[in-house]
């Protein structure tokens, strides 16, 4: 058992054990979880009660997730003294699976965001994002069902490092001197300063786990999102990393658009390509369905996956993940929404099915399909939360608790 220094470690289940072959998840898995802040509470409990919910009723009482609180954000400060306490960190190393609500970014110094520390601080290099239509969410497009993406964005590296410096600092005037001086460069002395690093290895990692997915769970293609034509360096690089990866580790299931010299995709194979970033904004929209998998920048990600949510009705309904090589964390990808706080208001749709990709995880896949039948089911009802009950002709609308009550009374076996 880990050792904490503040935390009192969980008096109930069995921690999920990382081995070469794979995860070997027990029937009653440790999950710690982070509440979160503003409406992170709301959520939380909904989501909890969905998921074991649904872990019941697909499996009898013989699997069960056994939750363990951590902290992090307003709750840790006010509890620990600390935004982020040590034994978060560590709680999460060891029990190798986590859910987390959102978060604030503090006023003033120390973190420049929560959500980002705790991504670079364990690794979680890949943030994957999928989005796909329920039917009957208003949408602004007119097919939004055609909508159906994984996004993989890289979550460490980019402007996502931080490194900067503001104009006139000691630090920006250095780098501006040897710039202009040493390297021929020719940047105004008034200019704050960024730094974008893009590594080989951590590119190709990311571009590995987008191929491994789209390979496991049978999607056609993985596209590389880039602006490679004016940052040849550094998104050019990431775009020709991603096709050695490609034909050196997975030769024998992938086939690149240039091979492929336009003809049909050949049977268990997918197909990897390329696409520049804002040339790739107007696909989604106007060519929706011939894309499964994107594999970004951390930039291109973050707005490609806002995007596409927008496309579909918006972030309410969408899931997010962080992975790293043994560790996952999953995640509500809105805000904290503090107005709502305390109010039981707000969606938590995007917690609940964050919570499906937890069990796809653990490999509870039926537990997962239990819950998107049923929610597909509430919606379809018109059984919503205010969010879309304004936009609905007709609908009713439910408090957050009351759509987690929906959603478990729609639950019926697949």
């Amino acid at each position: 058992m880990v050792e904490f220094e503040k935390f009192t470690p969980p008096e109930d289940g069995v921690r999920i054990v990382v081995k070469r072959t794979g995860l070997d998840i027990p029937d009653n898995p440790v999950i710690p979880f982070i509440e979160g802040d503003g409406i992170g509470p709301d959520i939380m409990r909904a989501a909890r009660r969905v998921l074991d919910a649904a872990v019941e009723k697909t499996f009898g009482g013989a699997r069960r997730l056994c939750w363990y609180e951590i902290f992090a954000g307003e709750k840790a400060q006010k509890k620990f003294g600390e935004w982020i306490p040590k034994d978060t960190f560590e709680a999460i190393r060891y029990f190798s699976v986590a859910l987390k609500g959102p978060l604030t970014t503090p006023v003033g110094g120390g973190f420049r965001s929560l959500n980002v520390t705790l991504r670079q601080v364990l690794d979680l290099y890949a943030c994957v994002r999928p989005v796909r239509y329920f039917e009957g969410v208003p949408a602004p497009v007119k097919e939004p069902q055609k909508m159906d993406m994984v996004i993989f964005r890289e979550n460490t590296e980019d402007v996502y490092a931080g490194i900067e410096w503001a104009m006139d600092s000691e630090g920006a005037r250095k780098v501006i001197g040897f710039l202009n001086t040493e390297l021929g460069c020719s940047i105004s002395a008034d200019s704050g300063i960024g730094i974008k690093p893009m590594s080989e290895t951590g590119s190709k990692r990311l571009i590995r786990k987008a191929i491994r997915y789209a390979i496991t769970r049978n999607r056609k293609s993985v596209t590389m999102v880039h602006k490679g034509n004016i940052m040849k360096y550094t998104e050019g690089a990431f775009r020709d990393w991603g096709y050695e990866v490609a034909a050196q580790e997975f030769r024998k299931q992938a086939i690149t658009e240039k091979d492929l010299h336009g003809g049909e995709l050949p049977p268990g194979r997918i197909l990897i390509n390329d696409r520049i970033a804002d040339a790739m904004f107007q696909q989604i929209l106007t060519r929706t369905d011939e894309y499964s998998v994107l594999a970004t920048p951390n930039l291109n990600g973050d707005y490609l996956s806002d995007a596409c949510a927008a496309q579909v009705g918006g972030l309410g309904l969408a899931p997010g993940a962080n992975f790293g090589d043994t560790m996952a964390v999953f995640e509500a990808t809105h805000g904290t929404a503090p107005k709502y706080a305390g109010q039981d208001k707000v969606n938590p749709g995007s917690l609940i099915l964050s919570g499906v990709m937890m069990l796809e995880h653990l490999g509870w896949d039926e537990a997962g399909e239990m819950i998107v039948s049923a929610m597909e089911e509430t919606i379809r009802r018109k059984k919503v939360t205010y969010d879309l009950e304004r936009l609905m002709e007709g609908a009713t609308r439910l408090s957050t608790s009351q759509f987690a009550d929906a959603v478990i009374a729609n639950m019926k076996p697949l």
